[in-house]
């Protein structure tokens, strides 16, 4: 049998995607939140001689956010007025509260040790092998740092950084101290009743010192940390009239871009091929930086259109319910990808008189066939409502806040009112218990 093979030439027209650097740009722009895009759009200008960034004011145009009595919140003055670091503000106390001895100098060698929450991070005993410090030295040195400002800092453990801030607070409760030195464990394990019987107290002033504790803070030293991302500047806005609900782009809380057509002109009349085709790149570059914000405002406010369009009662109604709403709902509506809704909303905010919310906080399951069209955001308000107005004498156990939730139309199991109820960090029912007179 004779084996034949033969070669033909055939034509096909295939269409494909090519990633392209700008294209994966594009895409990286629309992930973007408003600060991110700031610098992005800084550094093009760095790289981009034609390309001029106005930045915007911030100062005014925003409505100031407000609490649930509808009072206006000044988050301004909850910032702390320093922008040094922990490690600064301890170096500062310790020069000017302590003279130049030996002991100082472990001072400043165990400070180098204390993490951003305020924590030693290194044991006495390694300390003294590496200084030669005796331990009486290097307990003296750290007694000195727990003296300094915050409260709490320098402390090995919870245990003594709670005791550090009840030693000092003139305010605490009687015998707070000395419960959290001999009894911390027991506390946190809720074995109030061992605590009364040694102290020889009651369970309400166990619960008094309980209440007391929990004000304290687990992290003295975070105050001193990085306050970015602590001022949100939001993408939209929702202003609300006569039951009409608008949506409204805050297109000017972005640098607008402009061309600098004089200094183009000026170059252009060199004969130079290479600044030339320098300049027609960076024109391009600018062109194409124009269209695509533009394009990242144009999918951001659709999207967001679309969201309050599906969600009114929320903007509506004062119980703020959330509709079920998922990325296909909204992708199939305006005949885009599910990415690009997910990287519309990430990061991206809207601004209403009664707070700012984060577009992608909208969306929520449906949880069950059976449960009236109600989303997981409403079981879980539903599920928080449930234990604000529980008898904290008598916590509402998993399977009592299981039936009550099914009375009132949401049919989940007792698993799931578990798992919502970690989301929204809710104690089980035993650390609920209160012993309050």
């Amino acid at each position: 049998m004779k084996f034949e093979q033969q070669f033909s030439q055939q034509q096909k027209q295939t269409q494909k995607l090519a990633m392209t650097q700008k294209l994966q740009q594009s895409i990286q722009i629309l992930q973007y939140n408003t600060e991110d895009l700031i610098d992005f759009i800084d550094n093009q200008a760095l790289e981009n001689p034609l390309l001029e960034v106005e930045h915007p004011s911030y100062s005014s145009g925003y409505a100031k956010p407000r609490n649930s009595s509808g009072e206006e919140m000044d988050y301004l003055s909850q910032i702390p007025d320093t922008s040094i670091s922990l490690f600064e503000h301890l170096l500062d106390q310790i020069h000017l509260n302590y003279r130049d001895t030996y002991l100082r100098q472990l001072v400043l060698y165990l400070v180098e040790y204390i993490d951003l929450n305020g924590f030693l991070q290194i044991t006495l005993e390694e300390a003294a092998e590496k200084t030669g410090g005796t331990m009486v030295q290097l307990l003296d040195a750290l007694t000195l740092i727990q003296q300094l400002d915050p409260a709490g800092v320098g402390a090995r453990n919870l245990q003594e950084c709670l005791m550090l801030q009840t030693e000092r607070d003139n305010a605490a409760p009687h015998l707070a101290y000395v419960v959290l030195e001999e009894k911390f464990d027991e506390l946190v394990d809720r074995k109030w009743e061992k605590i009364a019987k040694y102290f020889g107290i009651t369970l309400s002033d166990v619960q008094e010192i309980f209440d007391y504790i929990q004000s304290l803070t687990p992290t003295p030293g975070a105050i001193y940390g990085s306050i970015e991302g602590l001022f949100i500047i939001p993408d939209l806005t929702v202003k609300i009239k006569d039951q009409e609900v608008q949506v409204l782009s805050n297109r000017k809380s972005i640098p607008k871009v402009k061309f600098q057509q004089n200094y183009f002109a000026r170059m252009e009349k060199s004969q130079d091929p290479e600044v030339i085709k320098y300049l027609k790149d960076k024109q391009q570059d600018y062109e194409w930086l124009k269209k695509t914000m533009q394009q990242r405002g144009d999918t951001i406010y659709r999207v967001g259109e679309a969201i309050v369009a599906r969600q009114r009662p929320f903007f509506l109604n004062k119980d703020r319910p959330v509709k079920p709403l998922t990325l296909k709902d909204i992708s199939e509506e305006l005949g885009i990808h599910e990415s690009t809704v997910s990287r519309a909303v990430n990061g991206k905010y809207l601004e209403t008189d009664f707070g700012v919310f984060e577009l992608k906080s909208f969306f929520s399951k449906k949880i069950g066939a059976e449960t009236n069209d109600r989303s997981s955001n409403d079981a879980k308000h539903l599920l928080q409502e449930l234990v604000n107005q529980e008898d904290k004498s008598k916590p509402l156990s998993d399977q009592k806040l299981t039936e009550l939730m099914k009375e009132k139309g949401v049919n989940i199991s007792r698993r799931t009112v578990a798992k919502y109820r970690d989301a929204l960090t809710i104690p089980g029912s035993t650390k609920r218990k209160r012993y309050d007179d």
